[in-house]
Parts: structure tokens; C-alpha cells; sequence
């Protein structure tokens, strides 16, 4: 089994996997939100794997140490968190999501009005409590942060809005650095990349390059918008017929590309050729 997918850390294990792994305990572990703005996904040696965003839920297994073992309810990829990057039931639920590249909270409302300012990546899912004069009122509290926060409106969509073009939504985390394991418009990786455009399509997507090069059907003929290009340990996502967009580490950075360019790149700095090339169904 794969560990990233296998909801067991030896001690505990979903119950799920009764009689298919060995664990102390079996549970059906309980659901929590990402209570801190991203949140890393470790592995038990303490390494980012992925990364999470305010108010994903999580499924929690088990606890040891101020850490929480369990999987994020998006993909089911398995791992650590801080435990007080987690907020427990009861949980209101989020009623809208940052819709911007980027956005932020500030502890007032109004253009001019200072107050104290939080970033927001694209995605980052908050719980609207009232609207006016172009901002939004959000439920926030937590420790000495006050209750409530404010958002501008034009920077939110609906939680269950999704977009028409996972092109279109990668395009705007162009020049976001890149950062292994992230999964936010403050640093993200190939694969988070295209999970973040597709999932805000509505197209169920693995954390990971390998996981990824799974969806989709095999690609013929010419390069198609949105086809997936994959190398080893990498994968981009094609513009049109001669471009492509990816979060990579030579630009250090989402960049656009052209893929003879990207292909010729990569094989020469020793990563191979390209090793599949799959076409979502896009609606």
C-alpha cells in the first residue's frame, strides 16, 4: 500500500483497513478544520509533504506528542499536523473562498482604516457572517486574534462556485515562488499546482506528480489546452499548442514556457524525457 494514501501510522489505523494492516486500534477518527492559514502536512520523519488551507477538513486519527496524525478529506493524503493547527467540532462551515491570487483579513473594514492584516492564498475557505459597502465580515477568533475579521468582497466566490478552465485558474498563480510541498499562492510545486487548478474546477485531483499521472486518458496528436505533461518526479500543465505553465525549480517560480523549450530544458539538465502526456476531460 502506499503510505500517502494508507490512513495508518502502526499504532492506529482507520477502520477502513481492519484486517488488511496491523495497528493497536482501529477508529473512525474525527473530523477537524485547518485552523492557521496553510498548515504543512508532515511525514513521521517531520518533512513537508503537502500543505493544507484554512478550513480543509481533516480527518484525525491519532495524537502523540502535540502532533496529528490523520488525512486530508480533499485526496486522502495521509500524515502529521501540529495540533494547534487544527480547531475541533463544533465547526461552522465555511461559506465562501478567496477567489483572488492573493487576498487578506484586516481587523477593519474599509480602504483607509488601519487594522491588523492577515494573507489569504487563493482558496483559503472562510465563513461569511454579513456583507457591506464592499466587504465582507468573516468569523476569524482564535486566541487573542479578535472574533471577527474583514475580507473585501470582491476577492470572494461562493464555496461550492467552481471554475470553467483549470488553464485559466493556473494562470494566476504565475510568478508564485516555488517551494517543495507547498500547496498555496505563497509558494506551491508542480503537482500542487495542477491540484489547485483542478480542484477548483471540480475535478478530483491527487497531491501528487505520480498520483496524477493516473487521470485522465492517454493523449494523442497534437498538444491540447489543459493536456498534463509528465517527466519524472514533474509534471506541467500545456497553455495551447506550443506553451505550457508549471511551478518549477529553475525559475523558482510559476512561469510560463514553451514546451519545446521545457522538454529540451529538462532533458538536458538530466531529468529525461517526457514520460506521459494524459487529457482531462474538461466540461
Amino acid at each position: 500500500m502506499d503510505r500517502r494514501l494508507t490512513p495508518s501510522n502502526g499504532r492506529v489505523a482507520h477502520v477502513s483497513l481492519r484486517g488488511r494492516v496491523d495497528a493497536e486500534q482501529f477508529v473512525e477518527g474525527e473530523e477537524h478544520r485547518i485552523a492557521v492559514v496553510v498548515a504543512d502536512l508532515l511525514s513521521s520523519q517531520g518533512n513537508r509533504e503537502r500543505q493544507l488551507l484554512r478550513a480543509e477538513l481533516f480527518t484525525a486519527l491519532d495524537t502523540q506528542n502535540g502532533k496529528v496524525f490523520g488525512f486530508a478529506q480533499k485526496d486522502g493524503y495521509c500524515g502529521w499536523l501540529n495540533a494547534a493547527d487544527l480547531v475541533a467540532p463544533p465547526i461552522a462551515a465555511p461559506t465562501h473562498r478567496i477567489a483572488a491570487p492573493r487576498s487578506y483579513t484586516k481587523t477593519t473594514p474599509g480602504l483607509k482604516t488601519m487594522g491588523q492584516i492577515t494573507p489569504l492564498p487563493y482558496a483559503a475557505q472562510l465563513t461569511v457572517l454579513d456583507q457591506s459597502d464592499g466587504w465582507a465580515r468573516i468569523a476569524w477568533g482564535r486566541g487573542t486574534i479578535p472574533a471577527d475579521r474583514f475580507v473585501p468582497a470582491g476577492h470572494l466566490a461562493p464555496i461550492d462556485h467552481t471554475a470553467s478552465d483549470p488553464i485559466t485558474v493556473a494562470q494566476q498563480f504565475l510568478g508564485t515562488p516555488y517551494l517543495w510541498g507547498g500547496n498555496s499562492a505563497f509558494g506551491i510545486d508542480c503537482s500542487g499546482l495542477v491540484q489547485a487548478a483542478l480542484l477548483a474546477c471540480g475535478i478530483s485531483c491527487p497531491g501528487d506528480s505520480d498520483m496524477q499521472e493516473n487521470l485522465g486518458d492517454e493523449a494523442e496528436g497534437p498538444h491540447q489546452r489543459g493536456d498534463l505533461l509528465f517527466w519524472k518526479g514533474h509534471v506541467a500543465m500545456v497553455v495551447d499548442d506550443r506553451r505550457l505553465i508549471h511551478a518549477n525549480a529553475h525559475h523558482m517560480a510559476v512561469a510560463d514556457e514553451g514546451i519545446a523549450d521545457a522538454i529540451a530544458r529538462i532533458a538536458a539538465q538530466g531529468d529525461g524525457p517526457v514520460t506521459a502526456r494524459r487529457r482531462m476531460v474538461l466540461r
